[in-house]
């Protein structure tokens, strides 16, 4: 069978992506009975966001020595050097999260989702386009071999797979794209530091639930705005907007938690963990460590990675200088 733009897939072909779904996969048109998707890509990062804070903050009140050797500061710190109270805190992120999901009920729209979706018919469409590029890549010949005995094969891995896997890195791109620049600037900047971006370094010493603790509009942009034009560029359904919210949330609560775990799989995931981040926070490293959540590379191609190596090397230079 030679497969060119207006062919179609065998009827085995389809069967396959008819009966064929990946594990992840839910027929239902919404999750969870009880709420509506575009509902629960709203509440997800904020009960994400607060269980997870809620672990971190049972260490941070926990005598376990176990824990003691993970710190990245005394518990004593936290008290004696932030300048805003954990009330003060828990109120201004409570803000945060009602401005964010008033702006998410606007914004977030109901998709059809599960068996609601002919995905059939998706990848049939996709079909053409799938033809074209592997044409370019092997010819017109293998191409038509190829797709002829294994057309539904790429297909249900391009559908269920490649697609969404790249619309997630492309939103997580595009987050620390926005989050970098803007972060940048209120650093750069002496008016938007002072006026919006001097109260989130009102912690010095960073903990879990403080992680969203800014000002209201600084907060809109970085976060709300941020994840929503990830969403949108990318082209995401709600589900897989979702689960970026989610990670999202995760990593920024995880990057402020105040430990550096060995076994911390959002601490593992690159070299953009609480660590790195806690470098940010104090006056050494203030201008330096501005990516967020996810990766550093904008630290790295821009020149504003700091290290605790650069750290230590910077200070021995100030020692020799005094001497």
């Amino acid at each position: 069978m030679a497969i060119n733009s207006t062919s179609l897939l065998t009827s085995y072909q389809r069967h396959y992506l008819s009966t064929n779904r990946p594990v992840y996969y839910n027929p239902h048109p919404d999750l969870l009975s009880s709420i509506p998707d575009h509902l629960l890509a709203l509440a997800a990062p904020v009960i994400a966001y607060w269980a997870l804070s809620l672990v971190f903050h049972v260490f941070d009140v926990s005598d376990w020595r176990w824990l003691d050797k993970y710190r990245i500061h005394e518990s004593a710190e936290v008290k004696t050097r932030n300048l805003v109270t954990r009330w003060q805190v828990i109120r201004a992120v409570i803000f945060q999260h009602i401005v964010q999901t008033v702006v998410g009920l606007w914004w977030v729209e109901e998709k059809l989702a599960g068996d609601q979706v002919d995905h059939v018919a998706v990848m049939s469409n996709m079909l053409p386009g799938l033809h074209s590029l592997v044409r370019v890549v092997v010819g017109e010949p293998t191409a038509a071999r190829m797709l002829e005995k294994h057309a539904h094969e790429i297909l249900y891995a391009v559908y269920w797979w490649a697609i969404p896997t790249a619309k997630f890195f492309l939103g997580m791109l595009i987050i620390d794209t926005w989050q970098y620049f803007l972060h940048r600037a209120m650093h750069t900047n002496i008016y938007l530091y002072k006026k919006f971006h001097s109260v989130h370094h009102r912690l010095y010493v960073p903990y879990a639930f403080g992680a969203l603790y800014n000002h209201p509009l600084e907060g809109f942009l970085l976060d709300t705005v941020g994840a929503g034009i990830a969403e949108f560029v990318a082209g995401m359904t709600t589900r897989e907007a979702t689960l970026l919210f989610v990670v999202s949330t995760f990593k920024t609560v995880d990057d402020h938690c105040g430990y550096n775990l060995p076994l911390d799989p959002l601490q593992m995931f690159s070299g953009n963990n609480a660590d790195y981040h806690d470098i940010h926070h104090q006056v050494i490293g203030i201008k330096s460590n501005f990516s967020q959540p996810f990766f550093i590379h904008w630290d790295v191609i821009l020149g504003t990675r700091m290290t605790r190596k650069d750290i230590e090397l910077r200070r021995q230079k100030g020692k020799q200088r005094s001497e």
